[in-house]
């Protein structure tokens, strides 16, 4: 076999290899456009309907964290303020603090992210009026962990330095035993004094399956487009080679 012949096989089966491969990764993508359309729907249907008390202790160990998070949740009990932790926050309102406080029920202690203070309304001191005593009911999204903090910016528990909502870290942090693997995020309802603001969840789930999957239908299209010209470049040699022949 000449090399000029072994070049081109190796071309043919580049050629092949990257149609078959781009274009299953673009049916992939299309794939994962459906399940992140219908991922969407459901969340979507979860936020706007009537609460529903969050999952019973006996089901924490096993929660099938797909069906939960963002469910409407009601649920009732009493706020351990002495125990509350800031966590660093970016909102539309600006830099500040997340309040979690948590929720001691019947079920257990749930950490329950009351809202976004500003810096000046950090201190529990400055917004005494917004922390109920008795019990109390709070409405909201149930919400998964966020562990370990921030790129870059870890959680650091002893130099009270929180950047992310880690139900795990924080709970142990403040001593608080048979905590709930999940936080809620408290809805709108005004608190007193006007502190914390609840209500601010951002629900965004980022869909750019659709350009992936056009990229690489183009991928596997230019690999189409080379295979053809390859078979027709073999075909135009076989043709100029009989013709030469005596």
């Amino acid at each position: 076999m000449t090399p000029g012949r072994g070049k081109h096989r190796l071309l043919l089966a580049l050629c092949l290899l990257g149609l078959l491969l781009f274009g299953s990764l673009g049916v992939w993508q299309l794939e994962r456009r459906l399940w992140k359309l219908d991922l969407i729907e459901r969340v979507e249907a979860r936020r706007h309907a009537d609460p529903v008390p969050p999952p019973p202790r006996a089901e924490w160990p096993r929660l099938d964290t797909a069906e939960i998070e963002y469910r409407r949740v009601s649920v009732t009990g009493h706020f351990l303020h002495e125990r509350e932790t800031l966590v660093d926050a970016l909102t539309e309102r600006g830099a500040g603090s997340w309040v979690l406080t948590p929720l001691q029920t019947d079920q257990g202690t749930m950490l329950i992210n009351r809202g976004f203070v500003p810096p000046e309304k950090r201190a529990a001191a400055s917004r005494a009026a917004a922390l109920p005593q008795g019990e109390v009911s709070i409405t909201g999204l149930l919400r998964l962990t966020e562990p370990d903090g921030r790129i870059l910016r870890p959680n650091e528990p002893a130099a009270e330095r929180w950047f992310s909502r880690d139900v795990a870290a924080i709970t142990r942090a403040r001593g608080v035993a048979d905590a709930a693997p999940f936080f809620i995020d408290a809805d709108a309802a005004p608190n007193p004094g006007g502190y914390p603001v609840g209500g601010l969840t951002v629900v965004s789930f980022r869909n750019t399956h659709l350009v992936y999957a056009l990229t690489w239908f183009g991928l596997a299209g230019l690999s189409a487009a080379g295979l053809v010209l390859l078979l027709r470049s073999a075909q135009g040699r076989r043709r100029w080679t009989g013709r030469s022949s005596p």
